[in-house]
């Protein structure tokens, strides 16, 4: 074997054994944080048969959390760590992603915290036009709406748009500590913001993930508003509730130990959060890999620049906000919610490789709105507005087109229109 051969073998071996100690490192924190969280488990004093429960899902979870963070570690052997902090660096200082920046407004919820909301103010319409409000998901901001922002504004009958951010996320105000969140809690703050940003005239509903959910609550607590201003609306990835069944791609005995144990896990890690945003530095080349698995479902053909714009999106929340939102989900059930929207305009779309919130929840959302357009995008994950663009934008701008005809200058506000849609099945796209 030649010199450079040799030395190409022994820096495959080096990058190999960093690899393994990635892995382990990720096992080690999945342990001690379980053991952390033991308050949420078992008390001192319970029944051996209880702790040993306990410890078997502990070992299962860990054995799940190990497969995904092995398969991620490997992954990367291929590229030198140092080369791939360079490149995030470049992406960082390179990439538009989030740049694209409206009028700022400010809305007051309930409980005081600020929420804030930018505008895209379009020329003088002629006649009413919807505005289009764009609510976010769990760990994001309403910088993900990036793709959609940008074809919006290029339109030739470009129409109002608001973009926020949930509490505790992006630039909104953080929640009193200790309040608990739920979704109720978050429709009510979307009201907040429509009451600010959009106080009169038609509006549509676009809503990912979390902020799917959202606009599910606003619809059970306001169903008066939703007769009387809701134009359209659009469920992208989202759940109406069983998210009990979701594995995020790990067996099930493993998924089902690993939600029985991250409640407990959170909290012990908001407990000690600047250790934790310390160790999530420290860590980036596996948290970048378990972004991408989690976010997009063709990850190598995924632009490395979008890529990392999820990652910073992700990576900006506070782990204490993530422990105090994931609870709320366990509670999500809003399937009765959406008979609100059964005269509505409605588009449903979901990726056919979503790990978090899986097309079949998407499908039972489709089949309670008699006015969706249910499409499964191909080869998508959950963040399809990243990464299929062209596809969302396209979609978005078909409901938008319905919107308009029953609510533009040419139709009356209250037009609905008069009969369901044919029975659907899911159109790929």
């Amino acid at each position: 074997m030649s010199d450079d051969g040799t030395a190409q073998s022994v820096r495959r071996a080096q990058e190999a054994a960093r690899a393994a100690e990635h892995v382990e490192a990720a096992r080690r924190a999945w342990r001690t944080a379980s053991a952390a969280a033991a308050g949420a488990g078992p008390g001192a004093d319970a029944p051996a048969q209880s702790a040993g429960g306990w410890a078997r899902r502990a070992g299962l979870a860990g054995a799940a959390i190990g497969v995904v963070a092995a398969g991620v570690a490997l992954e990367r052997l291929t590229v030198h760590r140092t080369v791939r902090r360079k490149a995030r660096v470049a992406l960082d200082s390179a990439a538009p992603y989030g740049s694209l920046r409206g009028e700022v407004g400010r809305a007051v919820a309930e409980d005081g915290t600020e929420l804030y909301y930018e505008t895209d103010e379009p020329p003088a319409a002629d006649g009413p036009q919807p505005t289009v409000v764009f609510s976010h998901g769990y760990c994001l901001n309403q910088d993900v709406w990036h793709f959609q922002r940008a074809a919006l504004r290029a339109r030739d009958d470009a129409v109002r748009c608001v973009y926020w951010d949930q509490r505790s996320h992006g630039r909104s105000g953080r929640a009193p500590e200790g309040q608990p969140v739920s979704i109720d809690l978050l429709g009510r703050d979307l009201k907040a913001v429509l009451d600010a940003a959009a106080p009169e005239g038609p509006v549509v509903l676009v809503g990912h993930s979390m902020g799917g959910m959202t606009v599910m609550a606003l619809a059970e607590q306001y169903p008066e508003y939703v007769a009387q201003r809701v134009a359209g609306v659009a469920f992208l990835g989202t759940s109406a509730g069983g998210l009990a069944e979701v594995t995020y791609g790990l067996p099930a005995a493993g998924a089902r130990a690993v939600r029985r144990l991250v409640p407990g896990v959170l909290r012990a890690l908001a407990a000690q959060s600047e250790l934790v945003e310390r160790g999530r530095r420290a860590t980036a080349d596996l948290f970048a890999g378990l972004v991408k698995r989690y976010s997009f479902g063709s990850p190598r053909e995924v632009d490395p620049a979008v890529a990392r714009f999820a990652e910073r999106l992700i990576e900006a929340v506070p782990v204490d906000v993530v422990a105090e939102f994931y609870p709320a989900f366990a509670e999500h059930e809003k399937t009765t919610a959406l008979a609100a929207f059964s005269a509505t305009p409605a588009l449903v779309l979901a990726g056919d490789r979503d790990l978090m919130t899986p097309g079949e929840h998407s499908e039972r959302i489709a089949a309670a709105l008699p006015h969706a357009a249910f499409v499964l995008l191909e080869d998508s994950g959950h963040l399809l507005m990243l990464e299929r663009p062209e596809q969302v934008d396209r979609h978005l701008a078909r409901l938008l087109a319905r919107t308009i005809r029953t609510h533009g200058s040419t139709a009356p506000p209250a037009a609905r229109p008069a009969a369901a849609d044919p029975p659907r099945r899911p159109r790929r796209g």
